[in-house]
């Protein structure tokens, strides 16, 4: 399993950045989905963004698009730089990681292991 832990959350203003950022252990598996969802009080956990660290491919959920970025070197750290942030954006963000053959949807595939969660607040 990988260790992922987070950093980087806290309060913002609408249209303000923040970045947030997670760092995992070696594994012996050398491929994986990995990137970050999200839980608002009250609803569902949700996919944000994703990345195969295989071939690069990024996943966005459609509400974030434009506005947040998966970067970092995605063998021991992936970052999410957040953009325009919005009231809507306020939650608990999880670092998700799950290994993967390649050719599967990364915001589809069943998380194996997530981070224990870092809080962004969004406040006027």
């Amino acid at each position: 399993q990988l260790q992922l832990l987070e950093s980087g959350g806290g309060s913002a203003q609408p249209g303000g950045t923040l970045r947030l950022s997670c760092t995992f252990s070696h594994s012996t598996f050398s491929r994986y989905c990995v990137g970050w969802f999200r839980q608002a009080p009250g609803r569902e956990r949700e996919p944000v963004a994703m990345r195969d660290t295989g071939d690069g491919r990024s996943w966005y959920a459609d509400s974030v698009k434009g506005r947040f970025t998966i970067a970092g070197n995605h063998k021991t750290s992936i970052d999410l730089q957040m953009n325009s942030l919005k009231p809507e954006d306020a939650a608990t963000y999880y670092c998700a990681a799950a290994p993967t053959l390649g050719g599967r949807d990364c915001f589809s595939i069943d998380i194996r292991d997530w981070g224990r969660g870092t809080l962004v607040t969004i406040t006027s």
